[in-house]
């Protein structure tokens, strides 16, 4: 079949490999539709690693996707050939002490798509994921392009169920691509008022667009400002979505005392600090979000209700033997970009 492999640091490009088959009984395998460009999967192209996470080449990426059941396991009972779904890229194992306890993401045998160490990718034509992974997007009230949007956008539900915000919640998202976009939809669902920075403006201006009820731009102003003017007692939570040490000072500044700081970026460098006077003083609770957890199904009911509208973040469509320039495009924040998808 075909596919798109890594081949060393910003390289990429077809390949042939054999088909995956059906090996367990639980097993679903999957003709891919539709993958999404993700910010992790850019760490991969462009470092050949993510923490501790390091590539060796060739190498399958990507994991946001959406596909059609080609065949069952004996055992499958969940979904039938030919329907279309959203696909889960977490495959847990239930069995140790973090599934047992509801905690799923830090699974201790965790298989997660195009992940080193854990499994290839899904920029190829087939992959075979456990059934559990396989969702139904609303007897097709959710498309293949709103299918692939349902991971990155239950990362946003999950964030935002986390924080565990008061109703009309006032919060500020650092950060306005992919995964802050999904935090604004999923706090807008919730009545928040948000107020959302980027360094790049026509974000912001798709982030204005989409719902955010403030933004701006810290290379231009100092976002601090204007924010706590309007919110003088400080903000309730902020979702640090860019992975930068100046959006962890800046979230500091902008919590009111008792107020929420949600990370969510990944930082390309090993270690991050606090001004650790501000965040003992205001006793900031500081909340770490690896990935997601049982917020998929719930990601897929809010856009099938039309209670969110993500489309907006689709803004670019690729074949598979496009697969560099849309990574290329994605890496440089060419022509407007938000959401690249690889359409196979």
């Amino acid at each position: 079949m075909k596919a798109v492999a890594l081949t060393g640091i910003g390289q990429m490009g077809m390949t042939d490999i054999a088909k995956p088959v059906i090996e367990n009984d639980n097993d679903v395998l999957l003709k891919v539709e539709r993958v999404g460009v993700c910010g992790s999967d850019l760490h991969y192209y462009q470092t050949g690693r993510i923490g501790s996470l390091i590539v060796t080449f060739p190498f399958l990426i990507g994991h946001e996707c959406s596909a059609t059941v080609e065949a069952l396991g004996s055992a499958v009972d969940r979904v039938k050939v030919g329907d279309q779904v959203a696909v889960d890229p977490a495959a847990p194992c239930y069995n140790c002490d973090q599934c047992k306890a509801g905690r799923e993401n830090t699974c201790r045998n965790l298989r997660f798509l195009g992940t080193p160490g854990e499994g290839n990718g899904c920029l190829c034509e087939y992959i075979v994921m456990p059934q559990q992974c396989c969702f139904l997007p609303a007897n097709g009230a959710v498309t293949l392009e709103q299918a692939v949007l349902c991971e990155p956008f239950a990362i946003g539900v999950y964030a935002v169920k986390r924080a565990q915000m008061p109703e009309d919640a006032k919060i500020a998202i650092l950060g306005s691509g992919p995964i802050g976009l999904s935090c604004m939809a999923a706090a807008r669902a919730n009545q928040a008022r948000v107020y959302m920075t980027d360094r790049l403006d026509y974000r912001t201006e798709i982030a204005a667009n989409a719902g955010a009820d403030w933004v701006g731009n810290p290379d231009k102003e100092d976002i601090g400002k204007p924010i706590l003017q309007q919110q003088p007692l400080g903000i309730d939570a902020v979702f640090e979505c860019a992975g930068q040490q100046e959006t962890l000072d800046q979230a500091a500044d902008l919590l009111k005392p008792g107020g929420k700081l949600v990370l969510i970026g990944s930082p390309r460098t090993e270690r991050i600090s606090f001004i650790s006077d501000k965040m003992r003083r205001k006793e900031i609770t500081v909340v770490n979000i690896r990935r997601q957890s049982n917020c998929t199904q719930t990601a897929i009911d809010l856009i099938a209700a039309g209670k969110v509208n993500i489309d907006f973040m689709i803004t670019h469509k690729f074949k598979p033997e496009q697969t560099k320039s849309a990574f290329d495009m994605v890496a440089g924040y060419r022509d407007g970009v938000i959401k690249a998808l690889i359409e196979f």
